[in-house]
């Protein structure tokens, strides 16, 4: 070193932590680089049957006392007030409504449907109903938020984060867990989130709830593609980018959060390959289009 350069930044802290913690990182490094992709496939305990995992939560939609859930008292006690006291911020607190609708059995299982649902109501035997669902609070949001994590007060991984977690993803290239224009209201990003889990089992949202019509196909793909660089550009400034982050790393000791950024912005450009061709609906036949509701201007968006 000539006389004019500066010595590299060496604090005392850093002294210490590098002197005392050594040995010790020795064996927290190996344990890492064990698990330097976190979304490789991992076996599961048993054969499973199923590939893929899809969830279609819709909501607001129709009242389970409208659907699949009879309750009887309700047709008995229909515009009386209620047997006990609710704790609820409406007040005053109006009477008992039954559901408009009369309710039949179907299927070799006898299942209950309501004239609502006349098609699906053929099917019931295909489906399984799930009447012992409850829920901790009286509002939407927290509601939403213990279907997707099993609590509506405290920061818990989402089930898509905790299926990514546990099972890993076949597709380096695509996220292992997507969600599709999801809502940002009722507790938001909490509902996809991978909480205390590492950052890589987020999930990605793919556009927001309720876009315009003719946003529907470019949207998804026109983000993911580059603007203005070629790949060999992209692939100098996120290595770039990972020396950066790696130094700072370094300096910092293992840092979950910066590690999982630097696994998103890897995935991203991966995604470049592979999801453009994923999200091109244009591909698809005139059969499926339509099954999904792709041809109706009503159905088109949840399509």
């Amino acid at each position: 070193m000539s006389i004019n350069e500066k010595p590299a930044p060496f604090s005392r802290r850093s002294l210490l932590r590098n002197t005392a913690y050594g040995f010790g990182m020795l064996g927290l490094s190996d344990l890492l680089s064990a698990e330097t992709n976190p979304l490789a496939p991992k076996a599961p305990h048993f054969d499973p049957r199923a590939k893929r995992v899809i969830v279609l939560f819709m909501d607001g939609g129709p009242s389970h006392i409208d659907t699949f859930d009879q309750k009887p008292l309700l047709d008995r006690d229909h515009m009386k007030p209620p047997p006990f006291k609710l704790e609820t911020t409406f007040n005053p607190v109006g009477a008992l409504m039954k559901s408009p609708w009369a309710f039949r059995h179907y299927g070799q299982s006898g299942m209950l449907v309501s004239d609502l649902f006349p098609n699906v109501a053929q099917h019931v035997d295909k489906i399984c109903f799930l009447h012992s669902m409850v829920a901790d609070g009286l509002d939407h949001g927290g509601a939403l938020l213990q279907m997707h994590t099993g609590t509506l007060t405290l920061t818990r991984p989402s089930m898509g984060s905790w299926m990514l977690y546990g099972l890993g993803t076949e597709n380096q290239n695509l996220p292992g867990f997507i969600t599709i224009r999801p809502h940002v209201g009722h507790s938001g990003v909490r509902n996809w989130s991978a909480a205390f889990l590492p950052g890589a089992y987020q999930g990605t949202p793919v556009g927001v709830s309720r876009p315009k019509l003719d946003e529907l196909k470019k949207e998804p793909i026109e983000n993911l593609l580059p603007q203005g660089l070629t790949s060999e550009q992209q692939r100098y400034e996120l290595d770039m980018l990972r020396n950066i982050n790696l130094r700072q790393a370094d300096a910092n000791r293992y840092d979950e959060r910066l590690e999982s950024r630097i696994q998103s912005f890897e995935l991203a450009f991966r995604m470049q390959m592979e999801a453009p061709d994923a999200f091109d609906i244009s591909k698809e036949s005139e059969a499926t289009r339509k099954l999904y509701g792709v041809d109706d201007p009503v159905t088109a968006d949840y399509g």
